[in-house]
């Protein structure tokens, strides 16, 4: 094992030590998209089309919504909070290399964000009937859909952290607009239910793509066609998300700030 990957093993466990801590997080994190699934299973129970149930096509929105809230949404709000108390500016004085700090944060996104995912599976092929892939298609599928969604929304996270003027008012800043990506991006609508301008202002951001390719992962085939496109589109779906991952990292280079405003 060389230095470099012992330096990025040691600080990808102590943050996701420091994540788990945190009641806050850990709660928001990993039970909530558990419990939104539970509300609206109880809530709506009819067929949307397609052969497919409600609960079905909000499950797979979750599990898109469960790599934004550990990847974008969480950094965005950690790192003002470490900004404001001088974690990045004394990191930044010390001889490790600042590269340390970030692969910190991908080991602790890449680890919460797989057991996250497989704790929405198991609730939802145990309480929900969501059938699980069964061809290895739709699992290479999975994965590359979930790998370039999460590192999308994670160099995006790193980079919007510089918006929020304080670490105290980052939640604040943060928030709103995660809930606001969900409300357009079909999480808890139907996506075709949507306004027709509400949709084409999803399809600017990745949680709307990672969404659909998600629905073709869980959902059966027939459900292709009632989507915007008529179908899948899995080489949009995989366009977009790699344009995405370019856009967050060329802002996550230009834009990321190592000591809060005050300290200049």
């Amino acid at each position: 094992m060389t230095a470099a990957t012992t330096l990025a093993r040691r600080q990808g466990a102590l943050e996701i030590k420091q994540f788990l801590r945190s009641r806050e997080s850990v709660v928001f994190t990993m039970a909530f998209p558990v419990i939104m699934i539970f509300i609206f299973a109880s809530i709506f129970k009819g067929d949307i089309g397609g052969g497919v149930r409600f609960t079905q096509y909000f499950v797979t929105g979750m599990i898109a919504t469960g790599l934004l809230s550990v990847g974008f949404q969480s950094l965005a709000i950690q790192i003002p909070i470490e900004r404001d108390r001088g974690v990045l500016k004394r990191l930044r004085g010390t001889p490790v290399p600042k590269w340390v700090y970030f692969a910190g944060k991908t080991v602790m996104v890449l680890a919460i964000g797989v057991a996250e995912t497989a704790l929405l599976l198991a609730v939802a092929a145990l309480f929900f009937d969501l059938t699980l892939p069964r061809t290895a298609d739709r699992w290479v599928t999975f994965a590359w859909v979930s790998v370039l969604g999460i590192t999308a929304c994670t160099l995006c996270g790193i980079a919007f952290s510089s918006v929020a003027r304080t670490g105290r008012g980052a939640s604040a800043v943060v928030t709103p607009v995660a809930l606001v990506l969900q409300f357009i991006s079909g999480v808890f609508f139907v996506f075709t239910d949507l306004p027709g301008w509400m949709q084409q202002v999803a399809a600017l951001f990745p949680l709307k793509w990672m969404c659909q390719g998600l629905r073709a992962v869980f959902l059966p085939d027939s459900f292709a066609g009632l989507e915007p496109g008529g179908s899948w589109e899995l080489g949009k779906v995989a366009m977009v998300l790699g344009a995405w991952c370019v856009i967050g990292l060329v802002l996550c280079l230009t834009t990321f700030r190592w000591t809060s405003r005050r300290d200049g």
